[in-house]
């Protein structure tokens, strides 16, 4: 997979959330205790969120934090430097072995 650009990648989950809420950046921010100027730059991926607006954002529109972290992955590095990646939905699902 392609490396990922994490503050656009959290900056489009937010945006998506936020609209879905039916808030304004503005009222996303009053409900986070954040200023409205901070919801904009992280929507446009300007800013990276730290861990406690992660969790006033997702509170605030009332989802799990990990929605705001979709496609969003971390390759180890073993031997060579680990990088972030896109993570497909399919990364998800657990295989089940029957045994028999």
């Amino acid at each position: 997979m392609p490396p990922v650009d994490l503050a656009a990648r959290f900056g489009e989950n937010l945006t998506r959330c936020r609209k879905r809420a039916g808030l304004s950046q503005e009222e996303l921010g009053v409900r986070a205790s954040l200023h409205r100027t901070e919801i904009s730059q992280l929507e446009r991926g300007l800013r990276i969120a730290r861990i406690d607006t992660l969790v006033k954002l997702a509170g605030s529109l009332e989802v799990a934090p990990g929605e705001l972290l979709e496609g969003m992955a971390w390759d180890p590095g073993g031997t060579r430097i680990g990088q972030f990646r896109s993570r497909d939905s399919s990364d998800d699902k657990l295989e089940i072995q029957q045994v028999a």
